[in-house]
């Protein structure tokens, strides 16, 4: 007769590898984590943030039992910290941003406004085309315009404002509006 053997040690683990754990209980998690996000596309991200923590901790967790339990908590903390990080980079504002404008249907014909627009700019005389250039191809501010031409802001200012009437009123550009 052979002697008992003991069957806690030879137990195996319910789930012998992470793979086999996220095979079986994918789906699951998958439900919790949509009942934590309002988005299927944000829960499907949830989760694999989740399931990448647990992977990172597979062999800290000393109980493979109690998986659901550790992944679910992963999975709340992690949304905390997401609703809380997009808490402060979201805000409230009384007035919509600017658009762009309307998205151009046909490539060309945005390709052909750029081109208008650069050959009336080109028309405007050097100072003033180089203080448009600055000022709205470069992003350069008035005060940096003014520095880089070596020239007062005022000069900026009146320059500009002139070039843009000298542009609104340029034939090739009446056409497009």
């Amino acid at each position: 007769m052979t002697p008992p053997v003991c069957t806690l040690a030879s137990t195996p683990t319910p789930y012998p590898s992470f793979s086999a754990y996220v095979r079986t209980r994918g789906t699951v998690l998958m439900r919790t984590a949509r009942s934590l996000t309002a988005n299927p596309c944000d829960a499907e991200d949830l989760l694999q943030t989740a399931l990448a923590k647990t992977y990172v901790a597979w062999d800290r967790i000393e109980d493979h039992r109690a998986l659901d339990g550790y992944v679910r908590r992963t999975l709340v903390n992690t949304r905390t910290s997401q609703w809380r990080k997009r808490k402060v980079d979201e805000f409230v504002c009384d007035e919509l941003p600017e658009t762009e404008g309307p998205p151009s249907s046909d490539p060309a014909e945005a390709q052909a406004l750029r081109d208008a627009m650069w050959r009336a700019v080109t028309r405007l005389p050097d100072r003033q085309r180089a203080m448009v250039v600055l000022r709205y191809y470069e992003d350069l501010s008035e005060v940096q315009t003014a520095e880089l031409l070596g020239v007062s802001v005022g000069t900026v200012k009146s320059a500009v404002s002139r070039a843009l009437g000298k542009l609104r009123e340029d034939p090739e550009l009446t056409l497009v509006r």
